[in-house]
């Protein structure tokens, strides 16, 4: 088995500095010009199906790479971005901060200390959803000889690495960055065991700014 995990495309919001979750914001102009880029480059890859957040900036992101080739595409509700509650919709990075965005910050600078606010999910809880979903992937027999896209989110994505590598801390969630906009890893399951082959591909000239927690 063959898993290509990718972020989606860019946002308002992500150019925004804005925390997005469980908000269902679609990509934008450039978003989708960057996954028209990422299928260009994946274009010669055989991909039998495709898995997706349920969000539209997910769902059309793999559409968009999947392109013509006829394959499935299935809504997965574990492969959500993280629920950040009453946090969602803030600015909380670069000269627009808003009030509140220190609080939201230590989700990248103080992950240990991160308290979650009421409704929303603790990373604890993101590993075990995410945990279970590669699970199945890689227990699931008749999946064992096919190529499969899984399109989801930046803090998602994070998750399903760091399980790959073995690194299952709340405090050292964010010893990689946050994944690109587009960014695809390839994974390799073999008798049931996941190994990344290749990690945070990208197949577009453009500059894409990183997070940054200033």
């Amino acid at each position: 088995m063959r898993l290509y995990i990718v972020r989606h495309g860019e946002t308002d919001w992500n150019r925004e500095r804005r925390v997005q979750g469980h908000t269902d914001i679609p990509l934008n102009d450039f978003g989708r010009h960057l996954a028209k880029e990422t299928a260009e480059g994946m274009k010669g890859l055989c991909i039998d199906m495709g898995y997706t957040s349920p969000l539209a900036r997910a769902r059309e992101t793999a559409q968009i790479i999947l392109g013509d080739r006829g394959a499935p595409l299935y809504d997965d509700e574990r492969l959500r971005e993280l629920c950040f509650g009453s946090y969602e919709g803030l600015c909380c990075s670069g000269g627009n901060r808003e009030p509140g965005s220190d609080e939201f910050n230590r989700f990248f600078t103080d992950t240990k200390n991160y308290i979650p606010p009421e409704g929303a999910e603790t990373i604890r809880q993101l590993y075990d959803r995410t945990g279970d979903f590669l699970q199945e992937m890689c227990e699931r027999e008749e999946l064992q000889d096919k190529n499969i896209l899984v399109s989801t989110h930046g803090v998602s994505m994070a998750a399903l690495l760091n399980r790959i590598k073995g690194n299952l801390s709340v405090a050292d969630f964010w010893r990689d960055e946050v994944p690109p906009n587009c960014a695809v890893t390839e994974v390799a399951v073999r008798d049931g065991k996941p190994e990344i082959i290749r990690e945070g591909v990208i197949y577009y000239k453009e500059k894409v700014s990183k997070w940054k927690a200033v």
